[in-house]
């Protein structure tokens, strides 16, 4: 491959909650591992490559400037990002006027709620869910229905559409927060499951706030279908939020952006994230997304992918071999496993705190899946190296699983 995502990187003491929180925030990171064990983070969603050479390169050269005053969104920005969703994702007709930069996916989904509906109102989600829409969405005075996704025949989750339609008229909802491709299960929605879905969400008069922020991320050939493209009603009632951040792993530049097509949400919305005057973009995130964008950024997504996927087609297999009792249904995008512990549980007498702390214990720093409207469940993040993957899955194997 032409880029790097076989090396280890050392990311302690550089900002990474990833590895620096590890014993520290309990009840929210995973503890650290017992002497003896290095740690291998899989918790929280963000990467453990170095990202794209032209990132850096282009925060360099404006950093080398002395003088970071006030400034607009430059042409370049816009028209990266018009680009990015053209070749991406079949988006045409996309222009400046639609797009509006976010201070985080998260915000731009309260800017959206608040603007189309009160405290103490009803929202929609699906779950499990993750645990972001959950804590702000809760935090801001909502009340969240829950439409569980159910697994097929095929171990496939899938959408509920009558018990969608049936909460939204119980519940009198009129916003729904969408998740595509979903986080936690991985699921990449077909055409007609959007179709469907908007179906339900047009015939109860939904304002739809779909995070995509996953939608680079794409597994064994899958194809990302905004939601907005799917009807023209889709289209004026779906506010569809983006960033790099989860693509490039620049979280901690913060820079998301939206794109809303119906004038009406956009000055809703636009009132809502603008008013309060925190809504500003940083200089050199705007620098970071137009260095993303660039040709060796679509080259070097294209290699994350295929990386991405060897990581889970290797996971999942592992699982199914050498895990008796553990369910996982495999993802088409995202790079989270979520593994439904409850049959390994019961039949070792053991619970699932008991279980993440014997893959903490060993420094395998997984994720508490309870957090995500999950009972028994832990999710696992597969972006590193695939030499970290295979030493995670070998202490799974020696020390947790099959002791």
């Amino acid at each position: 491959m032409k880029y790097d995502f076989t090396s280890i990187l050392d990311r302690h003491g550089k900002d990474a909650i990833a590895v620096d929180s590890l014993g520290t925030m309990p009840g929210f990171a995973p503890e650290a591992p017992k002497e003896g064990f290095d740690a291998i983070p899989m918790w929280v969603a963000d990467m453990n490559f170095p990202t794209v050479p032209t990132i850096p390169q282009a925060i360099l050269a404006r950093a080398q400037h002395p003088a970071f005053g006030y400034f607009n969104p430059t042409k370049e920005y816009y028209q990266s990002i018009i680009q990015w969703q053209e070749c991406r994702n079949g988006v045409t007709g996309l222009t400046a006027s639609c797009i509006g930069y976010e201070n985080g996916v998260l915000g731009c989904v309260i800017s959206a709620l608040t603007a189309f509906a009160a405290p103490g109102d009803a929202v929609l989600l699906h779950s499990p869910t993750y645990i972001g829409f959950t804590n702000s969405i809760e935090d801001n005075g909502f009340h969240i229905v829950h439409s569980p996704l159910q697994l097929d025949t095929d171990g496939v989750w899938r959408m509920d559409f009558d018990d969608m339609d049936a909460k939204i008229k119980q519940h009198h909802i009129h916003v729904a927060v969408f998740c595509s491709p979903h986080n936690p299960t991985g699921r990449v929605w077909e055409r007609w499951e959007l179709d469907k879905a908007m179906e339900v969400y047009r015939a109860n008069d939904c304002v739809v706030i779909s995070d995509e922020i996953w939608s680079d991320l794409l597994l064994s050939g899958h194809k990302h279908i905004p939601t907005q493209s799917v009807s023209e009603d889709a289209k004026n009632r779906t506010v569809a939020v983006y960033a790099p951040s989860k693509t490039f792993n620049l979280a901690g530049l913060v820079g998301s952006y939206h794109i809303i097509y119906n004038r009406y949400l956009r000055d809703r919305v636009r009132a809502k994230s603008g008013k309060p005057h925190y809504n500003s973009m940083n200089v050199l995130s705007m620098h970071a997304l137009i260095g993303a964008y660039q040709p060796e950024g679509y080259e070097w997504v294209d290699e994350l992918c295929q990386v991405l996927t060897q990581n889970i087609d290797y996971a999942y297999d592992f699982i199914v071999q050498h895990f008796d009792g553990i369910r996982v249904s495999k993802p088409e995008g995202t790079y989270m496993l979520f593994l439904d512990c409850t049959e390994w549980c019961e039949a070792h007498g053991k619970t699932v705190q008991e279980l993440q702390k014997a893959g903490w214990n060993v420094g395998v720093a997984w994720q508490d899946g309870c957090m995500f409207q999950a009972p028994c469940a832990i999710r696992m993040n597969l972006a590193l190296p695939f030499s970290r993957v295979q030493e995670a899955f070998r202490r799974l194997d020696k020390y947790v699983f099959n002791t």
